[in-house]
């Protein structure tokens, strides 16, 4: 049997990490500024982290949500009072696609309609109701097509209040990334969720904030949404919450309210998920990672900007967008393979920077000098 050839591969094979560093197999260090789409947030291999991880396999690793998990609630906890939502609820599952499908089921399910607006150059997963929302014709597939989604420009308030005027009384949700990943690293405006906030209020819809690669502090904030001064209804996350251990969630307003059966799960939420998501929240409680996220990501927004040949940069703390000129775009793959630094694209001429939350300043300046001996 082979692989499933869906992936471009580079030919690299990383067998070692510590902090924002890997090695390969051939012992080639590599300064890491991706953390593989935004997951490792508090560094590779972090030692309260495998701790964390080690304690609990010698107890138990799983069992299913038919018993009681008591790391569920220490983790809904904590993730109440590091997120400031301590009155919000918390479901768990595995998967940033599965988040933001349970949160459009769970709109749906409470005020019953149907219509979802999202926006161009949105990316919310690639499972049937979170694909449909995500602006790519080419990843739906016919199977995946859906009349109820209408498509609005990004950041566009007037196209926004004409769509409610018109139809407000059958939408049922506005899905948003506060920062658009693969869209380009493109941020919402305070004015425009601030328009969605009172839009859903008015018109009894909910306010979804895709939060799984803008949030969990990646911003400076917990959630990016949080810069506009709103509170939404469901924040779906997922990447970060487990440093590499798959686990999705949706933190979910008081004014939702469940029932037994609403949503389910078999993996999400088990004993091991959670031990490595409440490792990440003590490890960014007790490193204030926030902090240094923006601290780190200011720093280097504002000597970015200052290379003539960068076309614009785009984001908030650790999450930025390059803008190259397009001639410029085998500057990511230089990165890579001369400079040995990972980067990510969301264009062929855009570099994403997703690094871990705790990126020391001297690892900054070291892709600072990189970068601008290449262009």
């Amino acid at each position: 049997m082979k692989i499933f050839d869906v992936y471009p591969i580079n030919n690299i094979n990383i067998v070692k990490g510590e902090g924002s560093l890997v090695w390969d197999d051939k012992g080639q260090e590599y300064l890491d500024l991706y953390g593989g789409h935004a997951v490792i947030s508090i560094g590779h291999t972090h030692p309260h982290y495998v701790k964390r991880l080690e304690d609990q396999l010698h107890k138990i690793g799983f069992y299913s949500n038919s018993i009681e998990i008591p790391l569920q609630v220490e983790l809904a906890e904590k993730l109440g009072k590091v997120s400031g939502k301590e009155d919000y609820q918390l479901f768990l599952c595995n998967s940033g696609a599965e988040a933001n499908e349970n949160a459009l089921k769970l709109a749906s399910f409470a005020n019953g309609r149907r219509k979802i607006i999202a926006f161009s150059k949105s990316f919310h997963g690639r499972t049937s109701l979170a694909v449909s929302v995500t602006d790519n014709p080419k990843i739906i597939a016919p199977v995946n097509e859906n009349s109820n989604v209408i498509f609005l420009p990004f950041n566009d308030v007037a196209s926004l209040k004409a769509t409610f005027e018109d139809e407000g009384e059958e939408i049922c949700a506005v899905i948003i990334e506060g920062i658009q990943g693969v869209g380009g690293i493109r941020v919402a405006s305070d004015e425009f969720l601030q328009t969605i906030r009172s839009l859903c209020d008015e018109y009894g819809a909910y306010f979804i904030a895709d939060s799984i690669q803008c949030g969990y502090g990646r911003s400076g904030k917990f959630y990016s949404h949080d810069f506009a001064g709103v509170e939404a209804d469901i924040y779906p996350m997922a990447k970060g919450i487990g440093n590499g251990f798959p686990i999705g969630a949706i933190s979910i307003s008081p004014k939702l309210k469940p029932w037994h059966g609403m949503l389910g799960t078999t993996f999400g939420g088990n004993h091991l998920a959670c031990a490595a998501a409440l490792a990440v929240l003590e490890v960014m409680e007790e490193g204030n990672l926030m902090e240094n996220a923006e601290k780190v990501g200011n720093y280097l927004i504002t000597e970015l900007k200052k290379f003539d040949k960068v076309k614009e940069v785009r984001g908030r703390g650790l999450m930025i967008g390059i803008d190259l000129p397009e001639d410029m775009a085998h500057v990511r793959k230089d990165l890579l393979f001369k400079e040995h630094i990972f980067t990510g694209t969301s264009s062929p001429n855009v570099i994403r920077l997703l690094p871990a939350l705790n990126l020391t300043m001297a690892h900054a300046d070291r892709f600072l000098e990189s970068f601008s001996k290449l262009i």
